[in-house]
């Protein structure tokens, strides 16, 4: 399968190794993957800013970039989102409402992919220790992902999974969210950086890396806490063997 690949900004900026991590495994399994260099933004921030008409001229190039996908798989619940759910709304009754429907359609998250699409939950992977795991909200609420990342990381030989109590509540990011409200942010960032500490597990695994840097900080500032992984790099770096299954 020819896979084309969406990387949000906060991966092309920050995390860089969470994209190639996404290319490592889907090429390990045997896919071709295309990474079209005209793609930027996706639109999210001025779309959920309610800047509407500017968030639509952004997301026209990723129309574009994206046209000729037979699958565009990203990194991200939330930008993966962003494509799938809320550009049918923010394209309705323009031009390009057929193309942007068409376009959600074909979208998915990595742990998604691999477990719905190709139906692949044991990629080798090995990890000796306790792990637990952050569901980003966009992924959870509006992508409807939640077992596909605990089925792969379930699978990682070694590792316990222990669940967060609550196990679903914000980290407190959102975004411009933290931006606009930093004071509500930062105390929601510490209510979860405080549940993740009482798993005591030794590193705390999301799918969203903004939500994974905002609790990174809040760790950074609280004086250490767990490593923090995109479940792609984890599994990634963790990954041998010749054969993924």
């Amino acid at each position: 399968m020819k896979i084309t690949l969406f990387i949000p900004c906060f991966i092309d900026q920050f995390y860089p190794q969470v994209g190639v991590g996404v290319v490592k495994i889907l090429e390990k399994l045997g896919h071709a993957v295309v990474y079209p260099e005209e793609q930027t933004c996706c639109g999210q921030p001025a779309f959920n800013s309610g800047m509407w008409d500017e968030a639509r001229s952004v997301a026209r190039q990723a129309l574009k970039a994206f046209r000729d996908a037979e699958v565009i798989v990203t990194p991200s619940g939330s930008c993966g989102a962003m494509m799938r759910v809320f550009y049918p709304q923010l394209f309705q009754g323009t031009p390009q409402d057929a193309e942007a429907r068409a376009l959600a359609g074909r979208v998915y998250e990595i742990s998604e992919f691999l477990v719905k699409k190709l139906g692949v939950t044991d990629l080798g992977a090995e990890f000796p220790g306790k792990a637990t795991f952050h569901d980003g909200c966009h992924g959870l609420r509006e992508m409807g992902v939640k077992q596909e990342p605990r089925e792969l990381l379930k699978r990682v030989k070694g590792l316990e999974l222990v669940d967060l109590d609550p196990p679903e509540t914000c980290c407190g990011f959102g975004g411009t969210f933290a931006v606009k409200q930093p004071e509500i942010s930062a105390a929601m960032a510490g209510d979860k950086a405080r549940a993740v500490a009482a798993t005591g597990a030794g590193v705390l695994v999301g799918q969203d890396c903004g939500c994974l840097m905002n609790l990174g900080g809040t760790f950074a500032r609280q004086g250490g806490g767990p490593a923090v992984k995109h479940i792609a790099e984890l599994l990634w770096e963790r990954t041998s063997g010749d054969q993924a299954r």
